[in-house]
């Protein structure tokens, strides 16, 4: 049995600002930037440190009035990320930034779709907490590894979203822990709740159920109630996945650097698989795969339905105009990187420059 690459936690936690009224000063400016534009404001997230994010992580639980409506004492959210941030490895993509910039993303769906008067606060607690634990203690190889290397992962849980199921059993890990429990304040039939709604929005990450959940949604969206738990449920595990997958929707200069990220990681993969003798994972053979050519088909036929069926049910996102501007940013970036690879070659056949030259760049 293979237990699988592994990546290591972080030994230490980050510290917070020295003074409450450094704290409060940071905590007012961040709530300024993190309920500005959804899609813009996290551009700034890859060059805050990590002590400056959880502070952020923080701000959105007293914003959205957690911490006073389930009484959540400061010392113990404090405790609850430090272990969180803890088990993000640090891996390329699958770390805490990304857990950070999945979790502004929706926090920031909830305020411009004003989810607050349209759901109660459980159901928000469970979007928000299911972001910050989606990810946790990702190893950087996904489930196809995982269930072609025989990991341990795989066997416990028995070829069925493993690492979806870990992430879910280490935030609960997490939570058992007095002093990490968010919720020991609320009574059994809440935690019952919040417990089955965590599972089910983590679960819904596991890409290989994308068509699935899209399908459910579009079936109920003509006659959407959200007095009902059923489309709520559904609503939530689409909006943790717009948020998992929300990078391709933010700006250019936001986009690119965390796609240089996945596709490192990918190309990790790809090499591992290659020496392990397993079947390589096409779209990440860094022999193969280019950035437009690793994105064109995502955004077509992953992203765009996704976000467009999101904005039939809030036209206030006007998504389909944002995508549509993004469309055309992506297709003049493939036009300028297959100028570029042509240039490359033309170079190449020139130098007689050997194979490493025609690898797609993690630039």
């Amino acid at each position: 049995m293979r237990t699988g690459p592994q990546a290591s936690w972080r030994p230490g936690v980050p510290s917070v600002p020295s003074t409450p009224s450094s704290y409060l000063v940071f905590a007012i400016q961040a709530d300024q930037c993190l309920r500005m534009c959804v899609f813009v404001c996290v551009c700034v997230c890859r060059q805050w440190e990590d002590a400056e994010i959880m502070v952020l992580l923080q701000v959105m639980y007293v914003d959205l009035d957690f911490t006073a409506t389930f009484n959540i004492e400061p010392d113990v959210l404090h405790q609850f990320l430090f272990e969180i941030y803890r088990r993000y490895n640090n891996i390329p993509f699958h770390n805490f930034k990304h857990c950070f910039c999945v979790t502004q993303m929706m926090y920031g769906l909830i305020w411009l779709t004003d989810l607050r008067s349209k759901m109660d606060s459980i159901d928000l607690l469970i979007m928000l907490t299911s972001a910050i634990c989606h990810d946790l203690d990702h190893t950087g190889y996904n489930n196809a590894y995982q269930i072609n290397a025989r990991t341990e992962l795989a066997l416990r849980y028995n070829d069925i979203s493993p690492l979806e199921n870990h992430h879910c059993a280490v935030a609960f890990e997490v939570l058992e822990r007095t002093e990490c429990n968010i919720f020991r304040n609320l009574s059994m039939d809440q935690f019952k709740r919040i417990r089955e709604g965590i599972i089910k929005c983590i679960l819904a990450t596991d890409m290989t159920r994308h068509n699935e959940i899209l399908n459910k949604f579009k079936s109920i969206l003509p006659t959407f109630d959200f007095t009902s738990k059923e489309h709520r449920d559904v609503l939530m595990m689409i909006l943790i996945k717009v948020s998992d997958i929300s990078n391709e929707a933010r700006p250019m200069e936001v986009a690119e650097p965390w796609l240089d990220c996945l596709l490192q990681e990918f190309f990790n993969q790809s090499d591992m698989e290659k020496l392990e003798g397993l079947p390589v994972t096409p779209f990440m053979d860094r022999d193969k795969v280019s950035k437009p050519s690793s994105q064109t088909g995502f955004i077509r036929f992953v992203l765009l339905p996704l976000f467009i069926e999101l904005a039939n049910l809030f036209p206030c996102l006007e998504m389909e105009k944002a995508l549509e501007r993004e469309t055309q940013n992506r297709a003049h970036s493939d036009v300028t990187g297959k100028s570029k690879e042509a240039a490359g070659s033309r170079r190449e056949s020139q130098t007689n420059a050997g194979p490493e030259a025609q690898r797609p760049h993690a630039q």
